[in-house]
């Protein structure tokens, strides 16, 4: 297939580390862009589920997720691609330290898809309570690579007063154009939670905190000169992703999606549709059914703990669930799907709730974060994704354990010799903690659909 060229106007919004203010600055960001009439596609660096339900929120379009382990450089090219077709401006968002990627290494970092992509950066600093000290962090920055793809710097809680003083300071030392600042917001503050940043439907002033930051920068940050980075970004030159040809009918798959199953990567539901699957969402917290005439079953992770007890109370789906999975409907079930099919359930109390009941085992809550990151997943047995030796990347974060993990799959650490047995497999089941990413493994995609297929002909749901 002949490589494509595509014209994306873009930049990344880029931290110095975790916590400096890059989610905000750049859903603020991506809010004042929206004002002034533009139409802003956000993309997220890393597997990270969170942060992108934030830019959802703010530009009214999903956010896509751009990974450097979960898929290939050709991929992440396509996917920034695709992704901004029904837009005239992408805004990605960074994640964790600009060259934080795996191990002690900058494999799969910001920086990284910044350098696939040819993508400027924009480094967030936070300055508070720092003078030269602050052009020292920006001068290992931008020249720790070369390129390093920084093009700019943003000083984040800084004072109006000061920032002048400052902006002079790091641009005489450092030679990098200082954008803009952010005063210090403490209204516009996310809150967190075990897995990281709370859900943004669960922030009832969503809008009124980003359009808090959307002020400031407006009135404390460049636009013009950061539009014209975004302008200046070269094309794209990729080659389209090769789907593994499927024809047939097209059968429904029921994937849950409410406020306890909310981590969906959205290029891989896609994946799905362009395979000939129709997506039917339901909430196991309040429809008493499953979608008529759903041929297959998709359980993504979310918070099920925090709301075992409104999923318990409701057996006519915990029971049609349970039936639907032991009929042998083809079903994904990770991390928070996974917890669900167990018998019980622990909530934050140590509370159980009865569940599903389809695998034998207690999900019970941990006391730390003991497996977290990238893993690449090898069968150890013919199963409904994966034949015995074939591989799938994933990623997995997660502080509930499970009794019931049967080893089905080998789970091993990149660039470490740590590995484990993990999940439950069968010809019809992928039951596991590690979150998939299916643009990354299409013939799995492709696997999963045929199977929702010839179980929705052998029940008769297919004409």
């Amino acid at each position: 297939m002949s490589a494509v060229e595509a014209r994306v106007p873009r930049l990344m919004v880029v931290g110095t580390a975790s916590g400096c203010g890059k989610t905000t600055v750049a859903c603020g960001l991506m809010r004042l862009l929206s004002r002034l009439g533009h139409r802003v596609q956000a993309c997220k660096v890393g597997p990270d589920y969170l942060d992108p339900t934030f830019h959802a929120k703010v530009v009214g379009v999903p956010s896509r997720n751009l990974d450097l382990f979960l898929g290939s450089e050709a991929l992440v090219c396509e996917l920034l691609a695709r992704g901004a077709r029904a837009s005239d401006l992408t805004v990605v968002e960074g994640v964790m330290g600009y060259y934080d990627g795996i191990a002690s290494s900058d494999v799969a970092s910001s920086y990284a898809v910044a350098h696939v992509t040819r993508t400027s950066a924009v480094l967030v600093v936070d300055a508070r309570g720092r003078s030269l000290s602050v052009a020292a962090e920006v001068q290992g920055f931008a020249r720790f690579r070369n390129p390093s793809q920084v093009a700019g710097v943003i000083l984040n809680r800084v004072s109006p007063s000061y920032y002048s003083t400052l902006k002079e300071l790091v641009e005489h030392e450092c030679g990098l154009p200082v954008l803009g600042f952010v005063p210090q917001l403490e209204g516009a503050r996310l809150e967190s939670r075990h897995l990281g940043l709370v859900d943004a439907a669960e922030v009832s002033d969503l809008q009124e905190r980003v359009d808090l930051v959307a002020d400031a920068l407006a009135r404390g940050v460049d636009v013009d000169r950061l539009l014209e980075l975004a302008e200046s970004a070269p094309s794209i030159s990729y080659e389209p992703l090769a789907l593994p040809s499927r024809a047939g009918e097209k059968p429904i798959v029921a994937v849950a999606r409410d406020e306890a199953f909310s981590f969906h990567y959205e290029d891989s539901l896609d994946l799905l549709r362009q395979l000939g699957a129709r997506l039917a969402f339901f909430s196991p917290l309040r429809d008493g059914r499953l979608p008529e005439g759903a041929c297959g079953l998709y359980l993504a992770g979310g918070y099920p703990e925090l709301h075992a007890a409104q999923l318990s109370a409701n057996k006519p789906l915990l029971s049609e669930v349970a039936a639907a999975v032991r009929a042998g409907m083809p079903t994904i079930a990770e991390c928070g799907g996974f917890l669900y099919l167990h018998e019980t359930l622990e909530d934050p109390e140590g509370r159980a709730w009865p569940m599903v009941g389809a695998l034998e085992g207690r999900a019970t809550r941990g006391t730390r974060l003991g497996r977290f990151g990238y893993v690449t997943l090898t069968a150890q047995e013919d199963g409904l994704l994966a034949r015995k030796g074939e591989s799938l990347p994933a990623h997995e974060f997660h502080y509930w354990q499970s009794s019931r993990d049967d080893g089905a799959f080998c789970a091993q650490k990149p660039q470490s010799t740590r590995g484990w047995g993990c999940g439950v497999s069968s010809t019809t089941l992928y039951a596991a903690f590690p979150h998939l990413y299916l643009c990354g493994a299409p013939q799995a995609a492709r696997r999963f659909v045929d199977a929702c297929a010839a179980f929705g002909a052998r029940e008769g749901r297919i004409a």
